[in-house]
């Protein structure tokens, strides 16, 4: 689903289109898209206020509306946002829409159904969002931003010393913090030169400068490029470009950017998790307790040259049946790619984004 670089983006692209309209109604065509209120009262609650800001926190956009309210939204796997006029045909994936005073709707588009939007107030005291005054915050449970300028290595150090657990079910753990999924752990671990299996007593300072480092490095650099448009993810104002310099996130089998040895894939989790096993040591001391994640690693050596083969009427790669297994997974991941660039381009068709 999308992360911090990509949901940052749609807020982005978002803020100059929205900031200052009016909320006018709203329709529901997918009750369960609302997390807080029935399809009536949501559009009665929303009706009238203005947008004021719109920011995010986590994986979530959150949209500041007049009245201290504010509207929550997770994107999920396939959610899209996209603003357009209200004569703009609706395709059937829209789930819900927004109606503005000035003629546009907000739609909110969702393949799979996973995307949820919930509507809350302030508290008066604490300035928090609660779905009731005096209730526990929206965002009570989510880590600090790795991008705030208040998150420094000192803070960063002091969270990570209370952990004891690995590497990367920890920073997809968001009460750690806020806004990493698989794509940007897996990058992140690899500028470290950190094996996402390493547990967290094993590393030294250097190690958590590193990671720390890497974290906010990899999260500049997907925001500045707009995100990775791998699978669904678009934003109002298009794809991002970060996929292109992924280093290691779903290039099993390719050489490593770094020492050419190939990309391994071990599963994490029910992850998938990419890693170079020469640039990303594993210490001995966690190799034992890790023994039965190891054995799903795949992705062998990589051939630096291929031996061509005449087979009758045509040419073929001579390759064991282990390659040929690597060269038909590349070839699934390419198709898949394409599909997802295809959908993306029919979100915005179906938008007049295109």
């Amino acid at each position: 689903m999308p992360e911090l670089p990509e949901v940052e983006t749609v807020a982005r692209d978002l803020r100059p289109r929205l900031v200052g309209a009016t909320i006018v109604g709203a329709r529901v065509s997918w009750a369960r898209t609302l997390r807080t209120h029935d399809p009536i009262s949501f559009g009665d609650a929303v009706a009238g206020r203005a947008v004021e800001a719109v920011g995010r926190r986590a994986k979530q956009l959150v949209i500041e509306l007049s009245g201290e309210a504010a509207l929550t939204i997770h994107l999920k796997m396939t959610g899209q946002l996209f603003v357009v006029p209200a004569d703009t045909p609706e395709d059937p994936y829209v789930r819900l829409v927004l109606e503005l005073a000035d003629g546009r709707e907000l739609r909110f588009r969702d393949i799979r159904k996973f995307g949820k939007v919930g509507l809350y107030g302030r508290d008066p005291i604490t300035g928090d969002l609660v779905a009731e005054v005096g209730g526990a915050a929206v965002f009570a449970a989510i880590g600090p931003e790795p991008l705030d300028e208040a998150f420094r290595i000192r803070d960063f150090r002091r969270r990570l010393r209370r952990r004891k657990g690995r590497l990367k079910p920890l920073l997809l753990d968001q009460s750690f913090l806020a806004g990493i999924g698989n794509i940007y752990a897996d990058e992140s671990l690899w500028r470290a030169r950190l094996h996402p299996l390493r547990t967290v007593p094993t590393l030294r300072p250097p190690d958590e400068r590193r990671l720390y480092e890497s974290v906010r490095s990899v999260l500049a650099e997907a925001i500045d490029r707009r995100g990775s448009s791998i699978d669904d993810y678009t934003a109002p104002d298009g794809d991002g470009s970060m996929q292109e310099r992924l280093d290691v996130y779903q290039r099993t089998g390719e050489p490593c950017p770094r020492c050419g040895r190939p990309i391994k894939r071990i599963v994490v989790g029910a992850r998938s998790t990419h890693l170079c096993t020469w640039c990303q040591r594993l210490p001995a001391g966690d190799r034992r307790g890790a023994r039965s994640i190891l054995r799903t690693m795949t992705g062998g050596d990589v051939r630096r040259g291929r031996r061509w083969t005449e087979l009758p009427g045509q040419d073929s790669l001579g390759l064991t049946p282990a390659e040929a297994a690597r060269t038909a997974a590349r070839e699934r991941t390419e198709r898949t790619k394409r599909a997802a660039a295809t959908r993306r381009a029919t979100a915005r068709a179906a938008a007049g984004e295109a």
